[in-house]
Formats: C-alpha cells, structure tokens, sequence
C-alpha cells in the first residue's frame, strides 16, 4: 500500500517537473543570448530535497549533524533506542490470536509514543543534565523492528570520570536493584556468539561484527577515537555472573556480553536502549552513517558519449531512487501514518552559496527571457544587499546572519 502512495507522489513530482527547467544562471544567460535555444538547457529529473526519505534529503540532515558539531562541538550522548513487541501497551491491544507481527500499525503508534516519551524525558526533565540540541533518525531496517539512534548535546559536558554515573557495561547486583537485573538479562546481553553460538545472526566470517566479547576493565578508560572502555570488571575484581537460558541450554555470562546502557532509561521504558559517550568528533561519522544511510544497491548505466555536442544526458533522479529502494512493513506503516523519520532542535537555516552569477534558478519556456535578464535574489545575494544597508550586518560573517535576521521567502530578502 505504501508502494503505492510512494509512487503516487514520484509521479506528481515528475509529470510537474515536464515544463520546469534548472540550471546555473550563468549557463542559462549565455544559452538564451547566443542562440535563443534552451531546448538542451537544463533537462534534469530533480527528486527534491523536500521529499523524505530522497537521497538529498538524507544527505541534508547528515550536514545539519555537522553544522552542530561545528557550533557545538561533538554530542555527549548517542542513543538506540529500540521497539520492544512485548510491552504491554502493544500487547493489551492485540486481538485474541494476534502477535506484534500481524499488527504493524499498533508496533507503530506505541513506538512513537514511547519515543516522544523518552525525548521528553532527557530534554524537559532534564535527567542527564540541561540539553542544548538533539536530533534523531527512525530506521526500520529490512526486517526488524523501528528504532531510532538519537544525538544528545549537553550544557555541561560529562567529564571521564563522571561516565559511570550515566553509563555501565555490567551486570547489576541482583540484592541491590533485581528489577534492573530483569531487565538488562533481557534486553541488554548480546549474543551470546562466538564459539558459543557460531549461528548468531552478528558473526561474519567467524568473527562478531559487533565485537563481542569485549576486554575486561576495572575502570573505564578514555582517549580512544571511538567510545570508551566501559569498566567491565572480572568475577575476581567484583563482577557478577548471571545464567542466561538457550536452546542448548543454560550458559553462563560475565560482563563481556553487556551492552552499554543507562540504568534510568533501562528500568524506565523496559526495553533495549543503547547509551554511548561519545569523546571525540570522529564519531560523528559513524553517526551520520546512520542519519545518511540509504538502500544497498548498485546502479549503472550507458550514456552517449561527449563528444557528440546535441547528445542530451537526462539525468532521472526519481528513476535512480526507486531503483533501489527496499520497503520493510514496518517502515511502511511508520510512513502511511505520517510520523517523521528525521526530527531535530534548534532548526539549522540553509544558506545558499554561490559563484558570481552561479546561482541555481528554475524556469520555463513562457518566462525565461525575463528571468535570463533579472535573476530572482538569493540568500548570498541578499547577505550583500543586507550588508549595503544595514551597518550591523557590515559586522557579521554571513553564517551569523540567521541568529539576528530572519528570511523572508516572498521578498526574498533579509528582515
């Protein structure tokens, strides 16, 4: 049914780009001033970045993670945060017979409550400390259920030696907490894999993509390009030992197996929640492999070649996206319901950035003559004429200029 939709919308978006043109200004002048021919002028299929899910569209967002990190620095906290069928808010709901898997819709909607819920939790109440931004991205995968990996920037920093009191990578005391007990053996362990379980979905070539087991620590060691090594200590150091039930039977487990968490959003939401502590900005690449990542796929073509000048290449953007495009049932119904796959706070503002009459315009046949001699202005070209008049503006660099002006569409200009 999403197919559908999907497709639907791909065709508005094409059969309304028939009559509309792009191209470099520059290009455009030179075009309509030599010949008057525009006919081979800007042919391209653009699938816009205002449609969700489009290539650009991702690629967007993978910039507005680095436009924080450049104001911000890098992000505190990274988050998985996981659908979980058996909680009772999708289980009360079910109709007699029914699993999870029959009811999308409902894996859906509780999800996105739980989710709002816990972006609720860490920035209104507070619970790691005074939040400055966020942003999460919602994947379905091919086959599992949503989940969201959520960047969290913080007020005040959390130092090395305040990681414990956020994040632990063991197994808890049964005589202290059992109930957060309960719940990281049944959510937080991995695999177990290896020459345990040589079938487990993480193993690649003998070894666990995951790389599990981890090293045993006694304290969590920072500095590393990637996270920390949470303290994971021994059953001689302190650690506990828990027993986890498999189909070859009962295996023992130490704390190699653990999955960082936070005891808070562990015992909270009762389901699989990932917390990281990032330290270092090379992270945010792995971030944003996850905020840019799209369908696996390989695309090529054959095109005429250059040397023949009339060849026109028509570039189908929308033809290259549903190429490869892979539609889960749960990403599905996410999407039918029109909840977002992207949210983000503060808003980051686009800016234009241009050579010299390099400004992208659109345009047809009945208006590009008009538009060859008085090009609309852009954000740059505004920047400047902003600049002519206004003498606090002549003190700002041009990424400055939101923070004091906002833009106003319809004038095109800066107020």
């Amino acid at each position: 049914m999403y197919a559908k939709i999907e497709t639907e919308h791909l065709i508005f978006i094409r059969l309304n780009q028939t009559k509309l043109h792009s191209e470099e200004y520059i290009n455009l002048q030179d075009a309509v001033v030599n010949d008057g021919n525009i006919t081979n002028v800007g042919r391209l299929t653009i699938l816009p970045s205002s449609y969700t899910g489009s290539p650009r569209h991702m690629h967007e967002y993978a910039q507005d993670a680095i436009a924080y990190v450049h104001h911000y620095g890098h992000p505190e906290l990274f988050i998985t945060f996981t659908c979980n069928p058996t909680w009772d808010d999708i289980q009360q709901l079910l109709l007699p017979g029914q699993s999870p898997v029959d009811r999308h819709d409902i894996t859906a909607r509780v999800f996105r409550q739980k989710l709002k819920s816990l972006m609720d939790f860490m920035v209104k109440h507070e619970v790691f400390g005074s939040v400055r931004c966020w942003m999460y991205s919602v994947e379905g995968q091919k086959r599992g259920l949503p989940h969201a990996h959520i960047l969290i920037w913080l007020y005040n920093k959390i130092t090395a030696n305040k990681i414990d009191d956020v994040i632990c990578a063991e197994i808890p005391d049964a005589d202290i907490d059992k109930d957060l007990l309960e719940v990281v053996m049944k959510n937080m362990i991995h695999g177990p894999c290896g020459t345990l379980n040589p079938n487990s979905p993480c193993m690649i070539d003998g070894q666990c993509s995951k790389r599990y087991p981890r090293a045993l620590v006694s304290n969590t060691v920072t500095g590393n390009d990637g996270y920390p090594l949470y303290r994971r200590r021994s059953a001689e150091d302190g650690g506990k030992l828990a027993t986890i039930q498999m189909r070859n039977g009962d295996i023992e487990v130490d704390n190699r197996w653990v999955v960082p968490y936070s005891p808070l959003l562990s015992k909270t939401y009762k389901v699989h929640i990932n917390v990281e502590y990032c330290n270092s900005v090379k992270s945010i690449k792995y971030i944003c492999k996850y905020v840019n990542k799209t369908s696996d796929m390989a695309v090529f073509g054959v095109q005429p070649e250059r040397s023949d000048r009339n060849a026109v290449i028509h570039i189908d953007e929308i033809a290259q996206y549903q190429a490869g495009r892979y539609i889960s049932s749960n990403e599905a119904v996410w999407r039918i319901l029109s909840f977002p796959i992207h949210e983000r706070s503060p808003a980051v503002v686009h800016l234009a950035v241009h050579i010299e009459n390099g400004q992208r315009i659109y345009f047809t046949a009945a208006n590009v003559q008009q538009i060859a001699l008085t090009p609309l202005a852009t954000m740059l070209t505004a920047f400047f004429m902003l600049c002519q008049n206004d003498p606090f503006a002549k003190t700002l660099l041009y990424s400055e200029v939101p923070t004091y002006y906002t833009w106003n569409a319809s004038r095109k200009s800066f107020e």
